[in-house]
């Protein structure tokens, strides 16, 4: 029996037209699950592209193999300028819808997807007191899950980045979700991507501190840092219970808890020797430093320094034996087409093919909470916060960062150890 892909394809060869693959090969002997995508905008580089594009042209954005999933609909909240969705839903036959409804339920009566991605990042949107780009993540969330309450079907969803961004937002999102039984993820694709040097923690280490160092701005890069530095040190004897305060410090009162030795100057030294340097002399010169402080209920401290001076993001940890400590820089390759992209992307494609998350949510959940509070703690002059709102308890699991998993593994057999 001819297949419709057979026969768009006869038909383009008799007009004598190059034929386009709809959406890049997926995985061999895998059955292909189909999603919809709610972006906020697409265009070239944005997540939307470097997300959704590598379902449409595979892994390296190339038209070579891609994760086994399909892409049914979307739908664009802003179209700009450079936007691609037109272009691309031309390419490989999707249809852009004008809703979010009428994209999960691909136009029908019913939800045909398995299940949906919402990237609600880049566009034009206000930015509030304390610095927050207000994207609309809420607004999408509210809308999908208003769609599988209407057709009463729940697929799952992942959300690129922090739910929210306001702490209010996050958490509205995340009862949602469960008192749905929506299979739900979110976060950011840096803990998935190469180590440098390479550094895979068991699960129950003896961490004894922790520094990390991130970059740009406090609210889009400060979320990064925040993912980087929580999968490591979730990785900590106990099950994780969240933040007991955070505050953010910066001038003098940042440094002081290095002179004072309230945060290890050897573990700052050694983050600090672990990612590139983008302005030469004292780091202590920069005028737009911070530092996100917290303290864990467990006793555990988290000390993480925003600095304009280097381009990276890393993590130094001291374990217990080591008298050196071990430091690793989150890389943010670009190619082929940001690898960290497809090492998440396959996060999401075991998820959308298990309906299990590939790991906790509570993760994201707790790192948004941290920046809320920390940049609220800055628009309030530093002020230290009782952050009860914040005791999350979850259990880490050991998924793999890159190279691991294999980007060809079947996404719904358990992964190769």
């Amino acid at each position: 029996m001819m297949t419709r892909r057979d026969w768009i394809a006869s038909v383009a060869a008799a007009y004598g037209v190059v034929s386009q693959r709809v959406n890049a090969a997926p995985v061999k002997s895998v059955e292909t699950k189909s999603i919809a995508a709610v972006v906020s905008i697409y265009e070239p580089k944005t997540h939307a592209d470097v997300l959704i594009g590598k379902i449409l042209e595979g892994w390296k954005q190339d038209g070579g193999a891609g994760p086994a999933l399909k892409l049914s609909s979307l739908y664009v909240d802003q179209f700009t300028d450079l936007d691609l969705s037109r272009k691309m839903a031309a390419k490989y036959n999707v249809p852009i819808f004008d809703s979010i409804e009428k994209a999960v339920t691909v136009g029908t009566d019913r939800i045909p997807v398995d299940g949906v991605i919402s990237i609600g990042e880049h566009g034009e949107y206000p930015i509030n007191a304390k610095g927050q780009q207000l994207y609309p993540r809420r607004r999408f969330f509210k809308e999908i899950t208003d769609t599988f309450q209407k057709y009463q079907r729940v697929v799952p969803v992942f959300n690129d980045k922090h739910p929210g961004p306001v702490w209010a937002d996050a958490k509205w999102m995340y009862d949602r979700a469960r008192e749905m039984k929506v299979p739900f993820m979110a976060g950011s694709s840096l803990p998935l991507t190469q180590r440098k040097p390479e550094l895979n923690l068991p699960l129950g280490s003896d961490i004894e501190g922790a520094v990390g160092i991130g970059y740009s701005e406090l609210d889009r890069y400060g979320f990064h840092a925040l993912e980087c530095f929580q999968c490591l040190v979730e990785r900590r004897q106990g099950v994780e219970s969240g933040v007991e305060w955070v505050q953010y410090l910066d001038g003098d009162a940042m440094w002081n808890v290095l002179d004072e030795g309230f945060v290890s100057p050897d573990l700052f030294n050694a983050a600090l020797a672990a990612v590139p340097k983008v302005k030469q002399g004292d780091v202590r010169d920069d005028p737009d430093a911070g530092l996100f402080l917290f303290r864990y209920n467990d006793g555990f401290l988290g000390a993480l320094f925003m600095l304009q001076s280097v381009n990276r993001t890393s993590v130094a940890l001291k374990l217990k034996g080591q008298a050196k400590p071990v430091a690793t820089q989150f890389e943010e390759r670009t190619e082929p087409a940001h690898p960290h992209f497809a090492y998440l992307l396959k996060g999401i494609e075991r998820m959308i093919h298990t309906g299990r998350p590939s790991y906790p949510v509570e993760r994201t959940l707790l790192t948004t909470g941290i920046l809320d509070r920390a940049l609220t703690s800055r628009f309030q002059d530093g002020k230290k916060l009782d952050t009860p709102e914040l005791a999350i308890r979850y259990q880490p699991v050991d998924y793999p960062h890159a190279p691991l998993p294999d980007l060809s593994g079947n996404p719904s057999q358990p992964l190769a150890r």
